[in-house]
């Protein structure tokens, strides 16, 4: 069959590279319409209760990571000119586009009960600006009176928050991180005038970074990544064509790539976006194959078109099945459920078919127009210290076997110790360096206001007005005060919190009377509320309970302290708190809000990761034996890169590396990468133990010098491209390109080693490859690929 494809491409050369041409340019049409994805990554599923929850919750009060936060520790702020220049800060972010409220100690409602007409008022503190500094330091000592603001809008610490809600359709838009930057240089602006420190932090302004940070890394990874392969390949080959020709088919790929997300209505995510990078780097292996190969094949005597027609014969079927099983590595994210994950398994899936259609048809039709390799393109045949390293190599696998299996074994060992101190945890905000400005400012409200990140209590009162109910008030506010008393946990805001503002405002606001009012202070609290007109007053009371009044929103902020303390805080502390509170009465209190879902959709994710990498194992087994038939093989050929994953594993451990998403992604995509050197390898095998009539020695010996240096150098490509990756702010693509480079380069040496001593040891059945003809002193073998074409090989007496 491979004899066929081989003809057919060569023969039909021009109307191929038409195809290719066309494809390319359609898909580029296609590309410059792709978009760029402004919205968190959903992890969980839709039918999974906690996301039920949080669907439901969103349904009736709406986007809960919202608000963006200013933060303000200074003395200064509080002198006259600072404080009237923050008033006009103020002001001038709420009157940006997409900007729907801000809340600050300049601009801060007042409760005002007004006895005459019997109902609630909201006024400013501030009508208009102080004038004089006495002025403000009388407004300021009123405004930290009312307890209601109190951890809330003013810490302990004299620290102050302005808080500031975006329009949810420009939160998930492109249009977010122009509003984001208009804010930030007014903020700056004043920051510099009036020599305040400012601190920033909120999910809008955590997720404007990192949207912008992942578009401009994915261009800068993908201008390095191409210049590292093209360095590489030029130390390699040491002339132009060899690196000219397979960096166009990346770019043809490349363009595939952003032409298949616009087709398939994909957006560029964190994700996604590493995939032109990643791409580059696997793509590139497959040209370094077939170029090795055709300079062995032309310096073996065989033409330049027979050399190329061997290369597709030889090089195409294994070829095939190391990108299948690449593919494997990457489209078993499909099986996650995740839609982040599926597009990413998708599209690599297909890019990796259409690299290696594009690799093995291109690359053989741009080199039988090019003229023939002459000495020197052919002298890295001859590289002294590659020969010298497979020379040693051939050494180490005959002679010093039992140094090899002790090395493996003190290794495994090691990987296995170290595996135990491996913790699968993660953190809001652990992609960013721990140096990067807004991990300082979340420490920062954290210190003072015990963090930003969203926790929402979602309390079902089981009927309309339910919280008017005997006792469900006192229900709410106990589990308020349990809530707030939480060191992990800002003071929560619900409807307990407006009463008890109110009946301080009833009061003449009285801080003593911060409380429940009692069932007579309740008569008169109500009848001032349902007078009231105030579209502010509607606006709060609408932020705490739903229409009906069955639903209440008991909201709170918490610290970014991780997904183990999350999970025991909210599983073994704050709901069986909530469910003794509630006791026999119809209230359900749920837990739920942004934190707590992208904290469970991490635990999610390395579940349903762990079980992609055991489908990817499963497949690519089943690919080994198809391929080779031969039970034996299979379990040798898994084992030299189980082993890597087990170091990597051992690695993460002893570095106190976490597994997470951005980590267990690793193991499917590396494993699916690495077992492409035992292919290349026990293909070759196969094809020597078979033409040197079972001399084990001999054929392995064959293999590691024809395929060794190939080997070689797309592990040292395949290295350098993801080592890159560890150059980026975000901990996500850094786990990436460490962990990865490190698996790839131990499974390049564990196929170079212990692969072969494997085989030596343990491979002697020869049922499997038996001789089709056999004659006295001349043997004669059918082609793998099963055509006509017979070679002839003599072999000695003492062969």
């Amino acid at each position: 069959m491979w004899k066929k494809i081989a003809s057919f491409i060569l023969g039909n050369r021009i109307p191929i590279l038409v195809v290719i041409a066309l494809t390319t340019v359609f898909m580029g049409y296609h590309a410059k319409d792709v978009k760029w994805s402004y919205q968190y990554i959903r992890i969980i599923p839709d039918d999974d209760p906690d996301m039920i929850a949080f669907n439901e919750f969103q349904e009736k009060f709406g986007e809960d990571a919202s608000s963006f936060v200013i933060g303000v520790k200074d003395p200064k702020l509080f002198q006259l000119d600072n404080f009237n220049k923050f008033i006009d800060l103020c002001e001038d972010i709420r009157d940006l586009e997409g900007i729907t409220n801000v809340l600050s100690i300049a601009d801060v409602p007042n409760l005002i009960a007004n006895r005459q007409s019997q109902k609630f008022e909201i006024e400013q503190f501030f009508k208009k600006k102080p004038s004089t500094q006495a002025e403000l330091d009388s407004v300021i000592s009123k405004v930290k009176e009312v307890k209601a603001y109190e951890n809330r809008l003013i810490s302990k610490g004299g620290a102050t928050a302005m808080l500031i809600n975006m329009d949810p359709v420009v939160l998930n838009s492109k249009n977010r991180t122009a509003v984001m930057m208009k804010l930030e240089e007014k903020a700056q602006a004043f920051a510099k005038e009036a020599d305040i420190q400012l601190y920033y932090a909120g999910m809008p302004y955590v997720r404007s970074i990192m949207a912008s940070k992942v578009k401009s890394e994915t261009m800068i990874f993908l201008g390095i990544s191409i210049g590292v392969v093209a360095l590489v390949l030029f130390l390699f080959f040491r002339s132009f064509s060899p690196v000219f020709y397979p960096l166009l088919v990346i770019v043809v790929v490349i363009v595939w790539i952003m032409g298949t997300l616009s087709l398939f209505n994909y957006e560029i995510t964190i994700l996604t976006g590493l995939l032109p990078p990643v791409l580059v780097v696997i793509g590139i292996p497959n040209c370094i194959y077939l170029l090795n190969k055709y300079h062995q094949a032309y310096a073996s005597g065989l033409s330049k078109i027979d050399a190329l027609a061997l290369i597709i014969k030889k090089i195409g079927v294994v070829t095939l099945i190391t990108n299948t099983t690449t593919a494997i590595g990457f489209m078993v994210l499909i099986t996650t459920g995740i839609k982040a994950m599926q597009e990413f398994g998708i599209v690599a899936g297909i890019n990796i078919a259409v690299t290696f259609i594009i690799s093995i048809t291109f690359i053989p039709i741009v080199f039988s127009y090019l003229p023939a390799p002459d000495v020197r393109h052919l002298k890295h045949l001859e590289f002294r210290p590659t020969n010298w390293l497979i020379h040693q190599l051939e050494i180490l696998v005959l002679h010093y076997r039992k140094v090899v299996y002790f090395f493996t074994a003190a290794m495994v060992a090691l990987s296995i110790y170290g595996s135990y101190k491996v913790t699968a945890e993660s953190y809001m905000v652990d992609d960013l360096p721990e140096d990067y400005h807004v991990k300082q400012d979340l420490k920062f409200f954290e210190n003072e206001f015990s963090g930003v990140m969203p926790l929402e209590i979602l309390i079902n009162t089981g009927r309309k007005k339910g919280y008017m109910k005997k006792g469900y008030l006192d229900k709410i506010e106990e589990m308020q005060e349990f809530i707030g008393s939480l060191d992990e946990v800002s003071p929560p805001i619900s409807i307990t919190t407006f009463l008890k503002a109110a009946n301080q405002s009833f009061h003449g606001g009285d801080s003593s009377y911060y409380k429940l009012p009692s069932r007579s202070e309740m008569t008169y609290i109500m009848k001032y509320a349902r007078n009231s007109t105030d579209a502010e007053t509607s606006k709060m009371a609408n932020a705490m309970m739903d229409s009906t009044g069955q639903y209440i929103r008991l909201t709170t902020s918490m610290a970014d302290i991780g997904s183990i303390e999350m999970d025991n805080l909210v599983d073994n502390v704050i709901r069986p708190k909530l469910k003794e509170i509630q006791g026999k009465t119809d209230i359900e209190a749920t837990v739920t809000g942004s934190t707590l879902i992208f904290i469970k959709g991490n635990d999610f994710l390395i579940k349903n990761l762990k079980q992609s990498m055991l489908i990817a194992f499963v497949l690519i087994a089943i690919i080994m034996g198809t391929l080779f038939g031969n039970l034996r093989i299979i379990i040798l050929s898994l084992i030299p890169n189980l082993i890597p994953l087990l170091f990597t594993l051992g690695m993460m451990g002893f570095l106190g590396i976490p597994l997470k998403p951005s980590t267990a992604i690793v193991f499917s995509i590396a494993f699916g990468i690495s077992v492409d050197d035992s292919i290349h390898f026990l293909a070759k095998y196969r094809q020597e133990i078979i033409l040197h009539n079972y001399d084990m020695k001999r054929a392995i010996i064959m293999a590691i010098r024809e395929t060794g240096a190939s080997m070689l150098y797309t592990s040292i490509v395949l290295f350098c491209g993801f080592a890159i990756f560890m150059g980026s702010t975000f901990g996500a693509t850094q786990a990436l390109g460490l962990l990865t480079s490190v698996t790839l380069i131990v499974a390049m040496s564990t196929n170079l080693t212990l692969l072969p001593c494997l085989l030596y040891t343990f491979d002697v059945n020869k049922d499997a490859m038996q001789p089709v003809i056999e004659g006295t002193d001349t043997f004669y073998f059918e082609d793998e690929d099963e055509e006509i074409d017979i070679h002839k090989i003599n072999v000695n007496k003492e062969d």
